[in-house]
């Protein structure tokens, strides 16, 4: 025989609550319906970060710990964006300041030196000498162009 109790009721409401929940955060969405962060969205294509334990060097001093925690955010957002979008922004940058004549195209290329500079700045623990050199170079490279694109 079976009885309709009330504790029974409720404690099997709660239950099936539970079990709700479960699925919603297994999916991806917290109790108010809204994507966690980090979770894709539906119609939001998510890169998976890449392997590997931290974005930090580990044992960096002080003000390489302080630069890697400051380009963590924009390395995450740029890793989030399609693969062709960041190339495509230096490109347009690079042929704009060798077109250009003057500050303007001068602009342009010191803006692909700093994004140079950047990338080789948060890369260098990882680099060869061969590897360092050349980084440098580019970055050398840019700059005088940019002082000569700025002369013209």
């Amino acid at each position: 025989m079976t009885t309709n109790h009330p504790a029974r009721q409720t404690r099997s409401r709660q239950t099936q609550s539970r079990q709700a929940q479960s699925r919603q955060t297994q999916s991806g969405q917290s109790r108010s319906g809204q994507s966690r962060p980090g979770q894709s969205r539906p119609g939001q294509r998510v890169r998976p970060l890449p392997k590997g334990a931290s974005l930090y060097t580990p044992a960096a001093s002080a003000a390489r710990q302080a630069t890697e925690r400051r380009s963590a955010r924009l390395l995450m957002y740029l890793y989030q964006l399609p693969r062709w979008v960041p190339p495509l922004l230096l490109v347009v940058f690079l042929i704009a300041g060798l077109a250009l004549r003057g500050p303007a195209g001068a602009a342009a290329l010191c803006v692909v030196a700093a994004v140079l500079a950047w990338l080789a700045a948060i890369s260098w623990p990882r680099l060869s000498a061969g590897g360092r050199a050349g980084r440098v170079l580019a970055v050398v490279l840019m700059l005088v162009i940019a002082g000569y694109q700025a002369s013209r």
